[in-house]
């Protein structure tokens, strides 16, 4: 058996909107399953503004755009993320400064942050690792002090929350992915969330390519014509009517991943208590939403171990990202505050286990079973209930 990294979830309810928006002779942007998403999105997390882009990496452009940051402006943000993040900014002109994670939640470490800031700074950069909330009321505090905006990048963090309150709508903008990858999927895809009055009014204008044609479809003014810098950001009708039957069944796709990584955390507690890998940490008031189980081991020789012997096994299991502050266009672009020792030493030690919608017992019994045999292959793993 090889059970695959990654499996897209597509149902009937998908197909079919595609067949109502090919219907419906209207296949550019911002048409009838366009406005349903964003409606929906609008209302289940309770942000003034929410636009559908082609990408999340878009949706991050935009916001790098609304922030107003350019060349001598410096934007915090953690070294471990994608390249996405830190390139939307260095489009504008302006510097990344990496940081190093927590070493519970691999998530920002607000006391990093403060620590980087200068009077170059202009934001910070959240990025919600495996939809796991950052430290949000320390960062916003840290932020509200300096004087600084705070944009998320919660890629993978729709359905999660901190304390109650959705990732993606503490900042003053923030980014979502529907990459196939991601929870909820487009094939391509994001959505930029403004709760920011004065952002929203010109995000529009920015996603509409610099032009005034969303108040003109309003009736607003009565012709349109090129207002502000912008691009084109807009999905077509085709993916955002594929998007709208993932949004329709967003909990239950939420719950299905949940199942698969609870049945993973379990399974492995005891090859934790020994020492022989780590599991993730969820902190306190953090309700995170399934999107990555992985596992981190003692060392880079343990962890390419059991890589191998994954891959071995029919697993595909992977890695995660190269450290930015260590690429090539990261040496190039930006500049690193502190060592980022943690996140050097995280990258070598780090493993992603398959999990996506629709894996069944079997598939995950297989993973499981696997891990077990590459990380002690010598100890027996405990029945459940035993």
């Amino acid at each position: 058996m090889r059970v695959p990294f990654n499996k897209p979830g597509i149902t009937a309810l998908e197909l079919g909107y595609i067949q109502q928006a090919a219907g419906r002779l209207k296949l550019s942007g911002n048409g009838h399953f366009t406005k349903r998403c964003h409606q929906l999105l609008e209302c289940r997390l309770g942000v003034g503004k929410a636009l559908l882009t082609h990408s999340g990496t878009a949706a991050l452009e935009m916001a790098a755009i609304l922030s107003g940051v350019g060349p001598g402006d410096e934007v915090i943000m953690p070294s471990f993320t994608f390249s996405s993040t830190a390139n939307a900014f260095v489009l504008r002109g302006a510097t990344p400064v990496f940081v190093d994670v927590r070493q519970d939640t691999l998530n920002l470490d607000p006391d990093e942050v403060g620590a980087a800031i200068t009077p170059k700074t202009k934001a910070i950069v959240p990025v919600h690792y495996a939809g796991v909330a950052c430290e949000m009321g320390r960062l916003m505090a840290i932020a509200e002090q300096a004087g600084l905006a705070v944009i998320e990048d919660a890629a993978q963090a729709l359905c999660s929350s901190d304390h109650g309150r959705p990732l993606g709508t503490f900042g003053r903008a923030s980014a979502l992915s529907f990459h196939e990858t991601k929870n909820i999927i487009a094939g391509e895809g994001g959505a930029l969330l403004i709760t920011d009055p004065e952002w929203a009014a010109r995000a529009e204008i920015v996603w509409e390519k610099g032009t005034n044609r969303a108040a003109f479809s309003r009736g607003e003014v009565d012709k349109y014509t090129w207002v502000d810098i912008g691009s084109s950001f807009l999905p077509s009708e085709i993916t955002a009517a594929f998007l709208w039957g993932q949004l329709e069944r967003m909990d239950e796709i939420s719950a299905e991943r949940l199942r698969c990584w609870h049945a993973y955390h379990a399974a492995f507690a005891p090859l934790e208590q020994v020492g022989l890998l780590r599991r993730p940490v969820i902190p306190a008031g953090s309700e995170h939403n399934g999107h990555i189980y992985f596992l981190i081991y003692p060392d880079a020789a343990s962890c390419d171990a059991a890589l191998a012997g994954l891959r071995a096994g029919g697993v595909d299991a992977v890695r995660h990202y190269v450290p930015l502050h260590s690429a090539p266009a990261g040496l190039r672009f930006g500049r690193t505050h502190g060592s980022l020792d943690f996140t050097t030493d995280l990258s070598a030690r780090l493993v992603r286990l398959p999990l996506w919608v629709g894996i069944d017992e079997t598939q995950m019994e297989c993973v499981i079973d696997t891990v077990w045999q590459v990380t002690a292959p010598h100890e027996r793993r405990p029945q459940v209930g035993g």
